[in-house]
């Protein structure tokens, strides 16, 4: 493995470097000459040494493995590896492939560990250990959960798995059917396993597990099946449950106390878990956690997002359904919040909160800030003071006609009262459709450019509100819902956004959804995947294509990189399906515009470009 370097302030025009905290990445500032007038000067001297194309000259901590599906704790997707750069990329060939023996969609990220390659499969939730010693990368061993058939009928989008982590030498991973596995990192052995989640109820878990200071984190699915959401803290070495914390339901469950200060006055009150709902339907009303943790060790914090409340038809459940579409702010070591804000009160086009938080220090209109960038669902890219919970700015990186902006003084998401949610009246071109301007898919951060790659949708809807009935364990939704292409046609994009500046940098139109997450590097070079199979390398200040390769299947999985040997490798996971490849992991009839929630209406010629599968993809120079 290549030694860890050691950072450094550099002087003059080059004023900014990077310290490694706890193990990750964050900005710190140097003395210097104050920024001129240019805002790509401006840029450059927020955010790093102004660098020219190919120049790897700055040096960024990175032990060479990747054993998080975020990478840090912070939810950068960076890596300071810098062998594969901007001007070699091109380069790039198979290394080698390995089958998953699954064919449902493959969300993951291979994880790297020491010499061994970590991957968790879709449904039954495979785990394999390859060897990175051997040529070939065989299998060092492989674990089989038997997870209960039946929960694949209360997972709403796709029997998906979003990943494992690697910790203390343990493999820690969540099946489909609630259960938290940890096995021996060595051997595959069973070291404890736990029941979460009750598929009876609907409950199921995709997420992948964060572990922070000696505890893992899981959150629940299952929305879609009117489950009480929660998130819950397991102990690392046991197993057994340390706390639960709700997020419908009066303030002891939420884990609210003395101590909860949130920003803004319309998150302030006592049990507004229940009050903000109708009679006793917080006991139904989702708000699960399904995307991504991501943790400051300085404030000790972690930060996750809520999802959508149930059922989706607003006129259902009248008030502002607290704490779905929220960010929550706790304490690692007993779950007690210490902020909240809800992102969309009563959310009426299933926008969820589940989006990543990228933890980055920031100069922000001229005070150094601890910041929180945020992509969101609703359209908006969101800054927020980690600290207070504060929105600096929220500025819409598509287009969105379902909501007229984020009043600052407020917090508040202003609806746009036409595109209002009606039981029986269709309401049509509502943008973002019900996935968003931007799902689960995480972004990436470079402390190089400043920049943050956003993998995203370009949808709209028709939608019509529809009764629903309560039974547990079955779908309760209430909506019709049917996607289409949004402005221009094109139904994905790949965009570099400037959160200081606020605006985007630049930007790449694909016809299918971007599914897949983002990888950036210190070689400035950013990594996406499509949906029609292409795993594809851009140039990661002005976007121009480097290189790309046609992979066996659509990819909507996470890209990673990591260095074996003193050698960098690039690896994704392609496998079409999730709730944007369901027509074709769920061979699903593209004449049935309502299937997959809507979604297949906009994926009618996904068969025609993609086909199933299941395979990693390893390359290098």
């Amino acid at each position: 493995m290549p030694r860890r370097e050691r950072t450094r302030c550099v002087s003059d025009r080059r004023r900014l470097f990077v310290v490694a905290v706890g193990g990750s990445l964050f900005l710190a500032g140097c003395k210097g000459d104050k920024e001129k007038d240019d805002p790509r000067v401006a840029l450059a001297a927020r955010v790093g040494p102004a660098t020219t194309s190919g120049d790897t000259t700055t040096k960024f901590a990175d032990d060479g493995q990747w054993v998080r599906p975020a990478k840090d704790f912070q939810g950068t997707r960076f890596s300071g590896l810098t062998e594969i750069n901007n001007t070699n990329v091109q380069k790039l060939h198979v290394f080698g492939t390995f089958s998953l023996g699954t064919t449902r969609g493959v969300e993951a990220a291979p994880i790297v560990a020491g010499t061994t390659m970590y991957i968790v499969t879709p449904f039954p939730n495979f785990v394999y250990a390859l060897d990175l010693t051997k040529e070939g990368m065989p299998t060092k061993w492989s674990y089989k959960p038997r997870p209960v058939n039946a929960a694949q009928g209360v997972a709403c989008c796709d029997v998906v798995n979003r990943g494992l982590v690697v910790d203390a030498g343990k493999v820690i991973f969540n099946t489909l059917d609630g259960r938290t596995i940890a096995l021996d990192a060595a051997t595959g052995k069973e070291l404890w396993e736990t029941q979460l989640a009750n598929i009876n109820l609907g409950e199921s878990v995709t997420m992948a597990p964060l572990v922070v200071k000696g505890k893992v984190f899981v959150g629940v699915s299952g929305g879609e099946f009117g489950v009480r959401g929660w998130l819950k803290a397991v102990d690392e070495n046991s197993g057994k449950l340390a706390w639960t914390a709700y997020h419908t339901g009066p303030d002891k469950d939420v884990l609210i106390g003395p101590n909860f200060k949130p920003f803004y006055k319309m998150d302030q009150g006592k049990d507004l878990g229940v009050s903000s709902w109708p009679a006793d339907q917080w006991k139904i009303g989702g708000a699960g956690v399904w995307g991504w943790i991501t943790y400051d060790p300085e404030l000790d914090l972690i930060y996750y997002g809520t999802a959508n409340p149930g059922p989706w038809n607003p006129e259902m459940r009248p008030g502002d359904n607290k704490w779905s579409s929220t960010v929550f702010a706790r304490h690692p070591d007993n779950g007690e919040a210490v902020w909240a804000y809800q992102l969309s009160p009563h959310d009426e086009h299933d926008y969820d909160g589940v989006n990543e938080n990228i933890l980055v220090d920031m100069d922000w209109k001229g005070t150094r800030r601890q910041l929180i960038l945020r992509p969101e669902r609703n359209g908006y890219f969101y800054v927020f003071d980690r600290k207070t919970g504060e929105v600096l700015s929220a500025e819409p990186f598509g287009f969105v006609n379902t909501t007229t902006g984020v009043d600052l003084k407020t917090g508040r998401l202003q609806y746009a009262p036409e595109k209002a949610t009606r039981i029986g009246q269709v309401v049509r071109y509502s943008c973002p459709a019900a996935p968003g301007m931007k799902d689960w898919q995480p972004s990436a951060y470079s402390p190089r450019t400043g920049l943050v790659y956003i993998p995203h949708q370009n949808l709209c809807m028709d939608e019509e509100g529809l009764e629903a009935n309560y039974i547990a364990g079955t779908p309760y939704v209430g909506t019709n819902v049917k996607m289409y292409a949004g402005p221009g046609g094109n139904r994905g994009f790949f965009d570099a956004w400037d959160p200081v500046g606020q605006h985007k940098v630049w930007s790449i139109k694909e016809d299918l959804p971007v599914w897949s997450g983002a990888l950036v590097t210190a070689g400035d070079v950013a990594f996406y995947g499509t949906m029609d199979g292409w795993f594809k390398a851009v140039d990661a200040r002005t976007g121009n294509p480097l290189w790309q390769f046609k992979t066996g299947s659509g990819i909507i999985s996470q890209p990673m990189t990591y260095s074996y040997g003193g050698k960098q490798y690039i690896a994704v996971l392609s496998g079409v399906g999730g709730w944007s490849g369901a027509i074709v992991a769920g061979g699903l009839d593209a004449r049935d515009s309502s299937a997959a929630l809507g979604f297949v209406n906009a994926m009618k010629d996904l068969p025609q470009k993609s086909t199933k599968g299941g395979m990693l993809y390893v390359f290098a120079l």
